[in-house]
């Protein structure tokens, strides 16, 4: 029997950072209609819903290609608002619509970059491992080993905790959460409101397919590697 897959893409009106980010226009399009596009392009998802607070952004998404079964409520739309509260009130809406769903994937609309093949494979890695969970990571820009905090004098005694002649090609390679992937088994979820309590693996994608739109200048790099893969 085929999986059940919900992709859930969240799109709160009111960013402060970036106004209105979400939809604003990206090399001739809202941002939040690549996200969209990919999903649909990819043919793994039952449904595609934007889980939004916004009449605007409801419109703009439907003509898109989503689905926008609800408006979220206020309580789930405001800085303060848990995630993982607005993704377990998108499952409990769409599964009272359609039944049981197997999975869902979290795709923020921040995230322009992700790819078909970065879908499809975090799917394909999920059902490799026999995972309850997959997380999008990519590679950190500049190793943590070479970074500390520092006090109000400014001191940089004992600031590295290794010493500063070791070569950088000796260093472990450290990833991060890039926020573009997020997929779970649906009762697993549920259960632990978590993506890594237990049996919950990465799926490392590039730095580019990473891009996270959080101000201007990620904004601009993106419509810059954009136009170049148009080119």
């Amino acid at each position: 029997m085929q999986d059940k897959i919900l992709a859930i893409i969240p799109a709160r009106s009111g960013s402060k950072g970036l106004k209105d980010k979400n939809i604003k226009n990206l090399n001739g399009k809202p941002m939040i209609n690549y996200t969209i596009e990919t999903a649909l392009e990819s043919k793994i998802f039952s449904n595609i819903i934007v889980s939004t607070d916004s009449e605007k952004y409801a419109e703009i998404s439907e003509k898109a290609g989503a689905e926008v079964p609800f408006i979220r409520p206020q309580r789930l739309a405001t800085d303060e608002s848990a995630t993982s509260d607005v993704v377990l009130h998108a499952i409990d809406k769409m599964q009272q619509k359609n039944g049981e769903y197997n999975y869902f994937m979290l795709l923020q609309p921040t995230s322009p970059l992700r790819t078909v093949e970065n879908i499809k494979g975090a799917y394909s890695l999920l059902k490799e491992k026999d995972a309850n969970s997959i997380v999008g990571v990519c590679k950190t820009d500049h190793n943590p080993l070479w970074s500390n905090t520092l006090d109000e004098s400014l001191s940089m005694d004992n600031f590295l905790n290794h010493k500063e002649n070791i070569r950088r090609q000796d260093l472990p390679t450290y990833y991060r959460l890039n926020g573009a992937i997020y997929l779970a088994e649906v009762d697993y979820y549920k259960k632990y409101n978590d993506f890594y309590f237990n049996n919950s693996y990465a799926y490392i994608m590039s730095k580019r397919e990473s891009i996270d739109v959080d101000d201007i200048i990620d904004f601009k790099l993106a419509s810059l590697i954009l136009n170049k893969i148009r080119k």
